[in-house]
């Protein structure tokens, strides 16, 4: 074992998804933060000076998971603002796949925002190299909503989409907000999308009640995604399309799709799935702070959240995001669509890359990426996970 400065580890006797094809018995080298070899265990010379990590051959090395919309887990959240609740999710989300993501925050008061905000830059900025997730972003989710498609954001704090106010926000993230989730048939709505398209931010539809003219209209000035396909947004409908009618009939729109079967029917995700192919969505959790913990009530913007066995709602009913594992919603898309593990991957660890453009060292196993590296055992359940090349989960 040499010193940080050179941390070798070579996976031996694993099946590997790399970036274009499937090695069925095959050997991965890292060197610190970065996949250095893959090849054939056939091909395999000099494992000296390297850390040995033996698997069954019926194990699986795939790319660790991204998720762009998450809230929290294991009690934290985004919105709490503090340097403690972000260690906490950096720390719990490699037990489910994930390697990387977006800090999500919510409609809320605009200093509570700010606060969040302020945080997650500070955290981005300063975050620990390896062995935990890493944050790549902020998501911001609301205020910029319609208020007749809240779902859980509380309808008091959404306001109009508003360019000085988003660029006061992104000042004080330090650059850091990635997504932002728009109404554009809100009053300003093309305007913040137009700037997104300039500034290379995702523009995601969601929460929104627009037509499909108006879908037309937010796709021309740049919008090129879909929050949590189906839920709060327009349904679709044979006179007016709308937004779900646009998610399927748009390439240009990539799908968010929490693939829960609580969120959607199983059948609307294979709905989805055949409509939109695995290139089209990408799976997210929309977890709030209740993942990981038992049944009961939690907080999640300022509402009280019930939790009963993997569903979580407000005192009205409405569905309130989801305690969904992200390596749990790999083995769902399989379970619900007959999609390959291949498919999979593209919608989990792919395409969300190719989002963020980060596909340069994210989403993928190949030679001179970060070594973000999930093991799945013969069941696909999360047996390690490595991030940037160091143990950040293993099964017990």
């Amino acid at each position: 074992m040499g010193t940080l400065h050179n941390h070798r580890t070579l996976f031996k006797n694993v099946q590997i998804y790399t970036e274009t094809n499937m090695i069925v018995n095959g050997y991965i080298k890292t060197n610190n933060t970065k996949i250095i070899e893959i090849g054939s265990m056939n091909d395999l010379k000099d494992e000296d000076e390297f850390e040995i990590v033996e698997l069954p051959s019926n194990y699986t090395a795939i790319p660790g998971l991204i998720d762009m919309h998450i809230h929290g887990v294991s009690g934290a959240d985004t919105m709490d603002g503090t340097y403690e609740a972000l260690e906490t999710m950096v720390t719990a989300l490699p037990q489910e796949g994930t390697t990387s993501f977006l800090a999500t925050t919510m409609t809320q008061a605009q200093t509570l925002i700010e606060k969040a905000l302020l945080n997650a830059g500070q955290y981005i900025n300063a975050q620990p190299a390896q062995g935990c997730a890493e944050i790549l972003g902020i998501h911001l989710e609301g205020p910029f909503v319609n208020p007749k498609m809240a779902g859980a954001q509380p309808i008091q704090h959404i306001v109009d989409p508003n360019l000085s106010l988003f660029n006061k926000w992104q000042d004080l993230s330090r650059q850091t907000i990635k997504q932002v989730t728009i109404a554009p048939e809100q009053s300003g709505g093309l305007e913040l999308i137009r700037h997104f398209k300039k500034t290379g931010i995702i523009a995601s539809i969601g929460h929104s009640n627009a037509t499909y003219d108006d879908m037309d209209e937010a796709i021309a000035a740049g919008a090129n995604q879909l929050t949590h396909l189906y839920n709060q947004m327009r349904p679709l409908h044979h006179r007016e399309p709308g937004v779900v009618g646009a998610a399927f009939l748009r390439k240009e729109l990539k799908a968010e799709i929490i693939c829960d079967g609580i969120h959607a029917r199983p059948e609307m995700v294979k709905l989805a799935y055949q409509q939109k192919h695995s290139d089209g969505l990408i799976l997210i959790t929309d977890a709030m702070r209740a993942k990981c913990l038992k049944n009961g009530q939690y907080d999640l913007g300022g509402q009280t959240v019930t939790v009963t066995d993997g569903k979580a709602v407000l005192h009205d009913g409405t569905i309130a995001g989801s305690v969904l594992k992200l390596g749990q919603a790999l083995k769902n898309i399989i379970g619900f669509t007959g999609c390959s593990l291949a498919e999979a991957i593209e919608m989990a660890s792919v395409n969300p890359a190719k989002q963020l453009n980060l596909f340069d060292r994210k989403g993928s196993l190949a030679v001179g990426k970060d070594a973000d590296i999930v093991i799945l055992d013969d069941q696909l359940e999360v047996f390690m996970t490595f991030c940037r090349g160091k143990l950040g989960f293993k099964k017990q």
